[in-house]
């Protein structure tokens, strides 16, 4: 039937074309090809009559048709191997691989995505939203780092954990990425310490106004810059601008990337046969962010870096300080914990004196700090730690 209709649409506008009401270019856009292609027809139509615009195609099977058994070796691999990936996941997992005939699978995305939809393997996605211009992204790597967590069962058959990634704009490239039991100050360190020791100094940090990163007086007010958390503390020592974000949309950037790791990431690591957290880590940081930015990250709209090489130790910056004052027998009470500060060659007690206390978030060992010098360092439970074994072991 709708052979039929363009047969007549197409001899109606030959015949419009030989009473001259309408020329080769006008006749071809009334159709909806090329100006070139209704001569084609219309040659054909004046040598052969109607038998000559008829598509020779027409009851042919294509050449490209996929073969009974391809279609089911992709939906075989899908079921077996790779059931828990999305579809563009999935297609980039197979192809190049050897099909059952030895053959390399070679079909485009589109297709397998509708071999999958057509199965009701995958579902379709639903319609998307008006469009929405983007934010343009900071021309050069280090002017703006994102850090967020995103809380879902990364691990295979495992209870839900929180992935906390820093991410830089201009490039889209994952910086840093650490599975916890629960997001806050301590991996919130351990990440900008990752980012710092890897590329260097930032400009600016945005994140969330969670409680680890702002304090705000009242639920839905501004934050308060001036009564400054553990890690806005941190990032004032080292020069950074710590932005907080007001709106979901602000964070855009941060929850689609979430989204594609949350699709990738537990198929992933259950391929890998990762179960522990420090496996998971490490395969992070080895395996996946190098492949993540391979395959995601884009170029940067300038050339250069904003990143500055930072020269120091971070890790009395880079953890929770907390003021002390030194108890008549020497000792200073943190957090259920009595520190003893051990005999000093030049002073022979702090009784009443103020001190610092740092906790160091990768394994929660403390130190006792007078102004610039290290009293004394302890295990996370209070445990003082001998400073000859500290000595013989850096060395």
């Amino acid at each position: 039937m709708l052979a039929e209709v363009r047969m007549t649409r197409v001899i109606d506008a030959i015949g419009l074309h030989r009473k001259g009401k309408l020329s080769c270019e006008e006749a071809g856009a009334l159709l909806g090809m090329s100006e070139r292609h209704f001569r084609r027809l219309r040659d054909a139509y004046e040598a052969d009559g109607p038998e000559g615009i008829i598509d020779r195609r027409r009851g042919r099977v294509s050449g490209r048709r996929a073969g009974v058994d391809e279609i089911a070796w992709v939906i075989e691999e899908f079921r077996t191997r790779y059931f828990d990936f999305t579809a563009r996941h999935f297609h980039e997992a197979i192809h190049g691989r050897a099909m059952a005939d030895g053959r390399p699978f070679s079909r485009g995305y589109t297709w397998t995505k509708s071999v999958l939809q057509l199965r009701g393997l995958v579902s379709k996605a639903p319609k998307r939203s008006a469009h929405r211009k983007k934010r343009v992204r900071r021309p050069l790597p280090g002017m703006l780092v994102f850090q967020d967590g995103s809380r879902h069962a990364w691990l295979p058959q495992g209870p839900e954990l929180d992935l906390v990634v820093t991410m830089d704009d201009a490039t889209g490239a994952m910086l840093s990425a650490i599975l916890v039991e629960e997001e806050g100050t301590a991996s919130s360190f351990i990440g900008l310490k990752e980012t710092i020791a890897a590329h260097g100094l930032f400009s600016s940090l945005y994140t969330d106004r969670g409680s680890h990163y702002f304090y705000t007086p009242k639920a839905g007010e501004p934050v308060d810059k001036t009564c400054l958390t553990q890690v806005g503390r941190a990032l004032k020592q080292l020069g950074i601008e710590h932005i907080p974000s007001y709106s979901p949309e602000g964070r855009g950037r941060m929850e689609r990337l979430f989204g594609t790791l949350q699709s990738r990431l537990p198929p992933l690591m259950r391929q890998a046969g990762l179960t522990s957290i420090e496996a998971a880590n490490h395969w992070l940081a080895t395996v996946y962010i190098p492949q993540h930015n391979a395959r995601f990250a884009v170029p940067a709209a300038e050339e250069g870096t904003a990143f500055v090489p930072y020269v120091g130790a971070l890790d009395d910056i880079l953890c929770v300080q907390e003021e002390r004052v030194v108890g008549r027998d020497n000792t200073v009470r943190y957090e259920g914990r009595v520190l003893q500060i051990p005999e000093q060659r030049h002073r022979r007690h702090f009784v009443k004196a103020s001190v610092r206390v740092h906790e160091y978030p990768q394994d929660g060992r403390l130190a006792i700090f007078h102004g610039p010098r290290r009293l004394a360092d302890y295990e996370a439970d209070g445990a003082l730690i001998d400073q000859n074994r500290l000595v013989q072991t850096a060395a």
